[in-house]
């Protein structure tokens, strides 16, 4: 399984002043794409949920690299670069054409939603997690 992108275009909603994207917003589009990536792959947060599960940040490492700015069009990329029983690491990048404007190691916990601790995977997201090769 290859990394996975997702297109993110660059509306004024997501500059500040300078029409210069807004540091947290990178986070919004890294979220994005790793839902888009979890749909690809037949899972929605909604169907987790539905199981009774939910997937969290635990820690999140981003460097920021270059700006992006207003009309920009970005490619978020989002790769496993690592999973465990109850947890996975996504590296995630973010793109301008050829030009890396940022880079991020994404934590996520697979927790239960009524107890709020650790859950094992489901098998078939499991199976998913499997093939994805890991740096």
């Amino acid at each position: 399984m290859s990394a996975f992108s997702w297109p993110v275009t660059v509306y004024i909603e997501d500059t500040d002043a300078g029409a210069i994207v807004y540091h947290a917003n990178y986070l919004k589009f890294m979220e994005r794409a790793r839902t888009e990536w979890l749909r690809l792959h037949g899972f929605t947060q909604q169907s987790l949920f539905g199981q009774g599960l939910q997937l969290v940040v635990r820690r999140l490492e981003c460097r920021y690299l270059r700006p992006a700015r207003l009309d920009d069009q970005l490619y978020v990329g989002v790769e496993v670069s690592a999973f465990g029983r109850c947890s996975l690491t996504f590296t995630q990048r973010i793109c301008r054409v050829d030009e890396l404007l940022g880079v991020a190691e994404v934590d996520i916990a697979c927790i239960d939603v009524r107890t709020l601790k650790p859950s094992r995977w489901p098998e078939p997201l499991r199976a998913v997690l499997e093939e994805a090769p890991c740096g």
